[in-house]
C-alpha cells in the first residue's frame, strides 16, 4: 500500500489469476505485449503462490516472466509454503530450483509465523 501511496506503478495478482492471464494472452499472440507492459511496473505482488498447482505450460510462464525481472525489478510472492514444498506445484524441480534461484538473489524471505489477521477478525 506505501508503494502505491508514494507514487510507485504496482500490480497485484494472485499467482492463480496471473498464470490464466498469460495463457490467454500467448494463445491470442499478445503475451509479448503484455511483458513490456509488466516490465513498468516497478512492484509486481504475486499473491497465492501454491494454492494451486500449475501445469507445465502455467509454471513455464511464470518462470518466464519472474525470470525477465528478476535483478531489474521488484516482485512480492506470497505463500504459506516453504521454498522445499515448491517442487509439489510445478512438478518441475529443475524448474522450481531455478524459479527459487531468481527469486531469492539479492532479496529479503520474510517468514511471518503467527495468528491469520482474518481468524482474528471471524466472529464466533
Amino acid at each position: 500500500m506505501k508503494a502505491c501511496l508514494e507514487g510507485y506503478k504496482v500490480l497485484f495478482t494472485t499467482v492463480p489469476l496471473f498464470i490464466t492471464q498469460l495463457k490467454e494472452l500467448k494463445s491470442t499472440k499478445t503475451l509479448r505485449t503484455y511483458q513490456n507492459k509488466l516490465f513498468k511496473y516497478d512492484l509486481v505482488i504475486l499473491d497465492e503462490f501454491g494454492y494451486i498447482s500449475a501445469d507445465k505450460e502455467g509454471a513455464e510462464l511464470l518462470f518466464t516472466n519472474i525470470y525477465l525481472r528478476a535483478g531489474q525489478k521488484s516482485t512480492i510472492i506470497t505463500t504459506n509454503l516453504s521454498f522445499d514444498r515448491w517442487g509439489e506445484i510445478f512438478g518441475d524441480p529443475v524448474m522450481t530450483a531455478a524459479m527459487t534461484d531468481r527469486l531469492t538473489h539479492k532479496s529479503y524471505v520474510v517468514n511471518m509465523n503467527g495468528n491469520s489477521y482474518r481468524m482474528k477478525e471471524t466472529k464466533a
